[in-house]
């Protein structure tokens, strides 16, 4: 588990080292558009709980507007390398749904050590068409519910569709309250950020009201 006084040690000695991120986090928050640097990602990456299962040598970059993203990790008992540069295309929310539509290109597996398994084999013959990941996922076996559809490079997720999630009330009274005034317009990278840019609808600010008396 990483440690708060880790992360405010670790935050403040980056913007000490880089005092113009305070001038740029106040220019960006004036238009609703709220940065976390990669190397803030690459620490908490870093400071993650080990384990057999864990992702290892986890690698974060951004080819812009895409976050890049490289980790070794267990495919079934083989070591693998996956690399893929990940485009949140669009964020969709509602008290109904959390709908995140992601877009995977230039994906890539390589083998980490010589291996004999049934999943070396396929990587090996290159029998997979890792430029399409969607239609992969499209055909596995009891896909996750949150993943509705999945096609070419393009996957969107319903995180509503997570049993937890959909059954947790405080979560739904926050969409409620939140998503008629506050939305998000876009996620994207540039060569050392992480953006988020927000969509404000003054028009649905008495929904707002209204989902806060519980009307």
């Amino acid at each position: 588990m990483v440690k708060p006084r880790a992360i405010v040690q670790a935050a403040a000695q980056y913007v000490r080292k880089n005092p113009d991120e305070v001038v740029r986090a106040a220019v960006n928050a004036a238009g609703l558009k709220f940065g976390v640097p990669l190397a803030a990602l690459r620490f908490l990456a870093d400071q993650m709980p080990a384990g057999k299962k864990a992702p290892k040598d986890v690698t974060i970059g951004a080819t812009p507007p895409a976050l890049r993203l490289s980790a070794v990790v267990d495919a079934m008992g083989t070591a693998v390398r996956a690399s893929a540069a990940i485009r949140i295309e669009e964020v969709a929310m509602s008290p109904e749904s959390m709908r995140v539509t992601v877009r995977l290109r230039d994906v890539k597996l390589e083998l980490v050590g010589d291996s004999d398994s049934p999943v070396a084999t396929l990587i090996k013959s290159g029998a997979l068409d890792l430029s399409k990941p969607g239609n992969l996922v499209k055909f596995i076996p009891k896909r996750p519910p949150a993943i509705v559809e999945a096609e070419g490079d393009r996957i969107v997720v319903d995180l509503l569709k997570v049993p937890k999630l959909a059954e947790n009330p405080r979560l739904r009274k926050a969409l409620s309250v939140v998503t008629p005034v506050l939305g998000i317009g876009a996620i994207e990278t540039d060569r050392d950020h992480l953006y988020v840019k927000l969509r404000a609808s003054p028009l649905g600010l008495l929904e707002s009201v209204n989902a806060i008396r519980g009307r």
